[in-house]
């Protein structure tokens, strides 16, 4: 790794624990974060990093997100020969199926009535209900929506997963494309998305996909805000077609404290909190695909602008 630099360009994010744990497992590279006017580097570690950034390496090998969406990373002019490489893992998957399973079970169990009944001091009973009832839809079987989908099958619901090309996982039921969407929501009474944001699936989350939910359906979008089109989602949870929905993304971040999904009696609003970057095993990840990379060997992961995954 001698002779070999990298940048590093992280917004709101204390730098110094990055760079002291890049240069421990990138020995012998010159590690340093991104000033204007540094030096050319070979490859760059970077979240929300500003465009000048950019411009200004245009000879990197290597442009690692520190985290597995790259929509906002897409949007920026790249540098021609960079290859574009997003986090497979780092442990976000358990943290996203911790996260949906708390999020299905305490609508699933009424927790959260239990809860506002309990605050009033009132002592309740409500008749259980079936698994069988609430077959669970799992829209992006990638990384993440694997492990969702394996750890929502662990609890006896039915599992329906979505991708774009065919995916056979033990447990889950498989629908392919565009010919088998309106099929798999169909089949859903429980939707989680977990797509990629791309210009496809930008607002894929409305009126009349939401509508196709079996009756009562509940959403829980853990992606981007931007899948989901928020007027049709009030209008389809008042008109009581959708029983409730928990959102941890947002079009605008924070959520603006006007926002109408703060005080929805209906919807949970967590902040951006189901997967949290993992500062030790990203950087291990990283380090590892850098090395791979300066050896000539191929590495997972690598982003196909084109697909915008």
């Amino acid at each position: 790794m001698a002779g070999m630099r990298v940048l590093f360009s992280a917004s709101n994010t204390k730098a110094q624990p990055w760079l002291d744990a890049l240069r421990q497992a990138l020995p012998g590279a010159d590690v340093q974060e991104w000033q204007p006017g540094a030096v050319q580097a070979d490859h760059a570690v970077v979240w929300s990093p500003p465009q000048q950034m950019l411009d200004e390496q245009p000879a990197l090998k290597g442009l690692f997100n520190m985290g597995a969406g790259v929509d906002a990373l897409l949007k920026l002019r790249l540098p021609p020969q960079a290859r574009l490489v997003r986090l497979d893992d780092a442990g976000m998957s358990v943290q996203m199926a911790e996260f949906v399973c708390h999020a299905l079970i305490r609508h699933f169990r009424e927790l959260d009535v239990y809860d506002a009944e309990v605050r009033e001091g009132k002592w309740s009973f409500r008749r259980p209900r079936l698994r069988a009832d609430y077959p669970v839809g799992i829209m992006g079987l990638g990384v993440l929506g694997e492990r969702v989908a394996r750890a929502v099958a662990q609890f006896d619901f039915p599992v329906n997963g979505w991708s774009r090309s065919p995916r056979a996982l033990d447990g889950v039921r498989g629908f392919a494309g565009e010919p088998e969407f309106d099929a798999f929501l169909a089949a859903s009474r429980v939707l989680v998305c977990l797509l990629p944001l791309t210009p496809q699936t930008e607002g894929i989350l409305n009126r009349r996909t939401l509508s196709r939910l079996l009756p009562g359906g509940y959403l829980i979008n853990v992606a981007r805000g931007a899948h989901l089109v928020d007027e049709d989602l009030l209008a389809l949870l008042d008109d009581g077609h959708l029983a409730g929905a928990t959102l941890d993304v947002f079009r605008t971040e924070p959520l603006p404290a006007e926002h109408p999904f703060w005080r929805h009696p209906r919807i949970t609003v967590t902040p951006h909190t189901s997967a949290r970057t993992l500062r030790e095993e990203t950087i291990a990840q990283i380090a590892g695909k850098i090395h791979a990379l300066e050896r000539g060997e191929p590495i997972a992961g690598v982003v196909d602008p084109v697909r915008g995954y």
